[in-house]
């Protein structure tokens, strides 16, 4: 049985938890109740990052096959950033769908000027078309820019390494199951770990999020 190792640093510190995905079903959720974080910009549901990591740059291929280099893109705009693989059979699906169900549940207003961002961590059966077929599943009403990013061996762990998650190891099935919610002001203050009332945390935070002055 494959499994998710989530690494994630809150408070100043790393604290990992273990949890069965990506390959059962069946398997149960943890709770992460205890990772709740409170920063300057409000008291979050999800864990708050501190010290704030900044938004990365880095460079891949959208799944039209253009270069998409993600910190000039997103620039100043709420973005979900997620490493995953879309033959994943429980987390990666449904974190993904935690996030558009969260998207379809803030006002217009900021669910419009939010990017989600997935990165496929298994370079070797996620094609674009792939990519393209799995988000299409999920961005339907959420009126947010969903973008799906592929590239080589070394850079997507180039670009795990500058968003400070746990490179993926397995051809791509075990990594970090952290989604990072990067702010106008260009850092994350907040990270999410799969479990049973994550949309209800990440729709919490991004709505706290989305507000924060630059």
């Amino acid at each position: 049985m494959k499994r998710v190792r989530i690494v994630g640093a809150v408070a100043g510190a790393v604290f990992a938890l273990v949890l069965a995905g990506c390959g059962s079903s069946g398997s149960p959720k943890p709770e992460a109740s205890d990772l709740v974080g409170q920063n300057q910009v409000g008291t979050y549901q999800g864990a708050g990052l501190v010290p704030p990591q900044p938004r990365p740059s880095f460079t891949l291929s959208d799944t039209a096959g253009k270069p998409f280099a993600f910190g000039k893109a997103t620039a100043g705009h709420p973005t979900f950033l997620y490493f995953g693989y879309t033959q994943c059979p429980d987390i990666c699906p449904e974190t993904v769908a935690d996030i558009r169900l969260a998207l379809t549940h803030v006002p217009a207003e900021i669910s419009s000027t939010v990017y989600v961002v997935f990165v496929t961590t298994d370079v070797q059966h996620d094609t674009a078309a792939v990519i393209k077929r799995w988000l299409d599943n999920f961005s339907p009403g959420s009126k947010a820019t969903w973008v799906g990013l592929r590239g080589t061996q070394d850079q997507i762990d180039a670009a795990q390494a500058a968003a400070h998650i746990t490179v993926a190891s397995d051809e791509g099935q075990t990594h970090s199951a952290q989604v990072l919610l990067y702010g106008p002001d260009d850092y994350a203050h907040v990270a999410f770990l799969q479990s049973s009332n994550e949309q209800q945390q990440i729709q919490h935070d991004l709505s706290i999020v989305a507000r924060a002055s630059h």
